[in-house]
């Protein structure tokens, strides 16, 4: 499949990247025995592997800015253009030799999305997507499932833990949900929910507290896989963090169903 000069820019650069997280990943199992474990290594991990990302994305298109989960917001000249990066979402799942991680980049173009890869070093599964493109996934095309009532979907989402979250409002969710769905699931790497919404694997996925780089590339798979991507409560959803998709009927449905519980 032939890429544009702008997907191949980023595949590049997450493939390199991820050579360097397999690597490193090939190492934490070696640390699970140990009473501090790997958590200084995969920080480590973390950064070096933004640091790759950075070099690589701003090498291949100077002036663009760069917003990354280690390192923060990178002014470039080009005030119209900004990565959206983050180098290892699913940082618990590699903590703990979990083999559901991913490397997430996103364009932003003034106020939209134009481009998203979303690279699992471990499967090598590689996802692409570009805005009026359509979304891939080791170039085969991705659509969102077709299921329209909520009784036959499964739904992914996140969950509260230690130091972040509101519980008693995730209670109230879940509450609501469970009961109506054919069941929930609870991956740990936001991007890769997106994605597998995006190829039908999940019919829905809904998430709050969320950071753009967490959501900025699987914004653009879901859209362009045909499916609807909103804030809860219809606001901004990469300053909100509150994110609901699936297709068109699943997301209106879940959104109906979550809006009252904010």
């Amino acid at each position: 499949m032939i890429h544009s000069a702008l997907i191949n820019v980023m595949v590049k650069a997450a493939r390199r990247a991820g050579r360097s997280l397999k690597r490193d990943f090939g190492e934490v199992e070696n640390l699970q025995v140990s009473l501090k474990g790997p958590a200084n290594f995969v920080s480590l991990a973390d950064k070096r592997a933004e640091e790759m990302l950075y070099e690589d994305l701003t090498k291949a298109r100077p002036g663009y800015g760069f917003l990354g989960e280690e390192g923060g917001i990178r002014e470039g000249a080009d005030k119209s253009h900004t990565w959206i990066v983050d180098p290892l979402d699913g940082t618990t799942n590699f903590l703990h030799g979990i083999p559901h991680f991913a490397i997430s980049i996103g364009l932003q173009r003034d106020d939209t999305l134009i481009a998203g890869l979303i690279y699992n070093p471990a499967t090598e599964d590689l996802y692409i997507a570009e805005r009026g493109k359509g979304a891939f996934v080791n170039d085969r095309r991705l659509r969102v499932a077709g299921r329209r009532e909520l009784h036959d979907c499964v739904i992914a989402c996140g969950l509260p833990h230690l130091g972040r979250g509101d519980f008693a409002q995730n209670q109230r969710e879940m509450a609501a949900l469970q009961p109506k769905v054919a069941g929930l699931r609870r991956m740990g790497t936001a991007s890769l929910d997106l994605a597998f919404v995006a190829a039908g694997r999940f019919d829905g996925y809904w998430e709050r507290n969320l950071s753009p780089w967490d959501i900025a590339a699987g914004i653009v798979f879901v859209r362009e896989a045909g499916g609807t991507v909103s804030d809860i409560n219809g606001g901004d959803v990469l300053k909100t963090g509150d994110i609901v998709c699936g297709n068109e009927a699943i997301h209106g449905t879940l959104a109906k169903i979550l809006k009252p519980l904010s």
